[in-house]
């Protein structure tokens, strides 16, 4: 079997396994946040954080649980890094430094997980877990949560109640991300992922010598991270070191994970909205943007020529023997197209137009499926300017799920589409302008330019992934990077509240020979090429100065 057809099979393999549990498990999320019912260990949780999850809340309360609930999760995290040193299970590793820490901080909260350090040279056992692993699972659930008050907004009517940000906040990671992390953590730990708590030690190598490692809970974290998004990963190679994905199959099993909720998720919006065409049109959309991103990466990364391209069959550069080419390109769309931002290569060593493809992804907004809830309201607002522009395209005034889009709610739509776009290219210019963030690059030109771009590409959006190559722990960059997280991931956040409790208000409006039938195969159309055109007009000038400059030298 060539390399081209094995990729094939792993795609075939992927997407039959999404498949399989996308109605199961998106019935059981919609029936997990359309529940009135409590568990007892969440009434516990209830009783011990001084929540009513019975209070409805509009969307500014709903707004305000979401900002204080993060920021108390960066302070906490901050402080826990900043006294390392003095806890039990440090490895021996120093406190981190404030801007470092900061960073850290932020970047876990905002479900980003970019990381400027070396995990295994850096933090001890108490802050992986304690810190970064707790926050894997509540900053998953903060955006899905947001994901159902958005749907809710759709679904409800003249009251602008959006449900109660705590009860989906436990909901999420009691009945859904701990049950399926813990599941996948066990996969992960058959499969030769390691999961302990041991010191340093040293490794034995294959060509001789050895080198010192710490052990830790890498499989219950990988499990999450991945599962929830977040990328962060044990060691510096992450998803690309055999502590963490020994093998092709748990490499196929990682994307599954990035993969299953953001998909599903679409499934669970139909049953809330009461349609399941709405759903199906949306996962179709999600879909052909995936399939298509995953086609250009294999072609662009198989199709390279030259003596040692031909000899390996591809572009092998910066890429594990164990993946190859069609495991590495699947991941790395998947991850891009996603906010998880674990790799399991080296992006700065694809080609000119891979390399593109995944800052493209990523400046699609992530939404093909997305981030954990961020991929369903980030296309969820992409639709409603869809229809807007359909409504102009007719003369007649745009609905969607029975929702009249007026002025209000494409405002509120169109300052979500800009909040990414301005602060990846404003603090792109910045960097390429001032000296200081010139000296972190170890590249000249056009690839030296890109390394910037994706940096801010990849915290602007929450994705966390890194092109390698670019020396971001430095003060501006841990900075720049942490404000770019903070306001990637909250400012969306307001103004997809806001929309829907703006569409939670309304009455709904008849359904009528002139209504745009949104569960179509002509409106997955229109919603795809509306995300496509959209975006590639705001970043296209800057792609033309890096990835595609490069790729067409």
């Amino acid at each position: 079997m060539g390399p081209v057809t094995a990729g094939v099979f792993q795609l075939l393999a992927v997407t039959g396994a999404l498949a399989l549990v996308h109605i199961p498990l998106g019935t059981y999320m919609a029936g997990v946040y359309s529940s009135k019912r409590h568990l007892r260990v969440e009434r516990w949780i209830y009783k011990g954080i001084g929540a009513d999850p019975d209070t409805q809340m509009r969307w500014p309360a709903y707004l305000r649980g979401v900002l204080v609930f993060s920021l108390a999760g960066v302070l906490f995290l901050y402080a826990l890094q900043r006294v390392q040193g003095v806890l039990p299970g440090s490895l021996g590793f120093a406190s981190i430094d404030p801007d470092q820490a900061f960073n850290t901080a932020v970047s876990f909260v905002t479900n980003t997980n970019w990381q400027s350090y070396y995990g295994e040279q850096a933090t001890g056992h108490v802050v992986q877990t304690a810190g970064l692993a707790v926050q894997n699972f509540v900053s998953a659930a903060v955006g899905m949560a947001v994901a159902v008050a958005l749907v809710r907004g759709f679904a409800r009517s003249r009251s602008g109640e959006l449900g109660n940000f705590w009860a989906d906040l436990v909901r999420g990671v009691v009945r859904i991300l701990v049950p399926l992390a813990f599941v996948a953590a066990i996969v992960l730990v058959a499969c030769g992922v390691v999961q302990n708590f041991s010191g340093i030690h040293e490794v034995g190598q294959f060509m001789g010598g050895s080198q010192e490692w710490n052990g830790g809970a890498v499989a219950s974290q990988e499990a999450i991270k991945e599962l929830g998004t977040n990328g962060g990963g044990y060691f510096n190679a992450n998803s690309a070191h055999p502590y963490e994905n020994p093998t092709p199959f748990s490499n196929l099993f990682e994307i599954f994970l990035i993969l299953v909720i953001p998909f599903s998720l679409t499934r669970a919006f139909g049953v809330m909205a009461g349609s399941v065409k709405q759903g199906y049109a949306i996962l179709a959309a999600m879909g052909t943007i995936w399939l298509g991103f995953v086609s250009l990466m294999m072609w662009s990364e198989f199709s390279h020529h030259g003596p040692a391209f031909e000899l390996a069959n591809g572009a092998m550069e910066g890429k594990e023997v164990r993946f190859g080419i069609a495991g590495s390109s699947l991941f790395a769309v998947s991850t891009t197209l996603t906010s998880t931002g674990a790799v399991n290569s080296f992006h700065s060593s694809f080609t000119g137009l891979g390399g593109g493809i995944t800052m493209l992804g990523m400046m699609l907004g992530e939404i093909a499926p997305g981030g954990v809830g961020s991929g369903l309201y980030g296309m969820l607002v992409m639709a409603v300017v869809a229809v807007f522009i359909a409504g102009l395209m007719v003369g007649r005034t745009p609905e969607y799920l029975g929702k009249k889009i007026g002025t209000r709610e494409i405002k509120q739509a169109a300052l979500y589409i800009l909040v990414t776009p301005a602060l990846v290219l404003v603090l792109t210019a910045a960097a390429m302008a001032l000296p200081t963030p010139g000296h972190s690059m170890t590249n000249s030109g056009a690839h030296g330019f890109s390394e910037i771009l994706y940096a801010y590409t990849s915290a602007s959006n929450n994705n966390g992934s890194a092109f390698a190559g670019l020396d971001a722990d430095t003060q501006w960059f841990n900075t720049t990077l942490g404000i770019a997280m903070l306001l990637g991931r909250f400012l969306p956040m307001v103004f997809v509240l806001a929309l829907a409790g703006s569409l939670a208000r309304q009455t709904p409006v008849p359904f009528t020979a002139g209504t745009l039938r949104t569960g179509k195969p002509l409106f997955a159309g229109l919603l795809v090429g509306a995300t496509l055109i959209i975006t590639g007009l705001t970043y296209f000038p800057a792609l033309a100065l890096g990835p595609l400059a490069e790729g067409l030298a």
